[in-house]
């Protein structure tokens, strides 16, 4: 028997003092009322209402148990509304700083459409390793090399000036002599990490580059003030690139990529959202589209997006 659902009725009709009223403020059907208590007065072993006259009046045993039955269906409706609220609570997400904001909120919809609602974080790489160990994040995208990856993002160099989209040749960047001038590939805190920064410098010592034509920023800003004043290069990917109005070109040769993975505190969370949210989050990162297109679905360590959500384009 719906406990919960006979003493709802028996409640309405108690206060209307009338099945038919009482019904209809329980939105149930008359006779699906009249059943409901008939099956709790069985429950209680004894009678709720005094059928006898036009109204339904209650029985001693009745008004004995309508303050019960009032606590009950109150308690249950707060059960429902907390259930709610719980449901409804944001999921703290930290995310790498250069999301761009409308990709972030293509995100926060579609996971809204889904039930469920993300409070973001942005932060460099250690600063999300850091957030999601002191669980003041349940979810974090942290930095890792692609091929542990599940979204993979190719990186190249992007500059304010420039027809050439041919991938770049690193050993064209060599000092010119006798004047020793040089182009510097400026590396942003994100790429700041062992695989991607230990990786390009290598590919900078095998095309005679200068050390210090390869150098880490102290901030995107930093970064991107020197490729605008200086015609330097800014490490990029190609997303980025657009978004901060700059002429974007791949490495020729070994790639250099970011890469990503989705981890939780505890629990479940990381496969629940990556699982559900897989193509705005590709999109939050940058990952081409193509890309997106054909990685199989559900793989641990390369993943590819399904169809495109309904939120929209940029």
């Amino acid at each position: 028997m719906d406990l919960v659902g006979a003493c709802r009725v028996f409640v309405q009709v108690a206060e209307r003092g009338s099945f038919t009223l009482g019904a209809a403020a329980a939105g149930v059907p008359q006779p699906v009322a009249s059943r409901r208590i008939a099956a709790l007065e069985k429950h209680l072993g004894n009678l709720l209402f005094d059928r006898s006259g036009r109204r339904a009046a209650l029985t001693p045993f009745g008004r004995d148990l309508l303050a019960s039955a009032k606590r009950l269906v109150e308690l249950a409706d707060a059960l429902e509304c907390d259930a709610e609220q719980a449901r409804l609570r944001p999921l703290a997400f930290a995310v790498p700083d250069i999301c761009p904001a409308r990709q972030l909120a293509v995100l926060d919809c579609t996971a809204r459409e889904l039930g469920m609602v993300l409070a973001f974080r942005a932060a460099d790489p250690a600063t999300r390793v850091e957030l999601l160990n002191a669980h003041d994040v349940r979810l974090a995208l942290l930095a890792v090399p692609p091929h542990e990856a599940t979204w993979a993002v190719p990186l190249g160099v992007a500059t304010a000036a420039g027809a050439d989209t041919r991938p770049l040749r690193l050993e064209t960047l060599r000092p010119r002599r006798p004047q020793r001038t040089f182009q510097r590939i400026w590396i942003q805190p994100e790429d700041d990490l062992p695989h991607i920064r230990d990786h390009l410098k290598q590919l900078g010592h095998r095309a005679a580059l200068l050390p210090a034509q390869i150098t880490v920023a102290a901030s995107l800003t930093a970064a991107l003030s020197e490729t605008l004043r200086t015609g330097a290069l800014l490490l990029c990917s190609a997303a980025q690139a657009h978004e901060l109005g700059l002429h974007w070109r791949a490495f020729a040769g070994t790639p250099v990529a970011r890469g990503y993975q989705l981890r939780a505190g505890t629990g479940d969370d990381a496969r629940h959202v990556s699982q559900r949210l897989r193509e705005p989050i590709a999109r939050c990162l940058g990952v081409p589209a193509n890309a997106r297109a054909d990685v199989p679905a559900g793989g641990e360590t390369e993943v590819r997006n399904g169809d495109e959500c309904s939120v929209g384009h940029p």
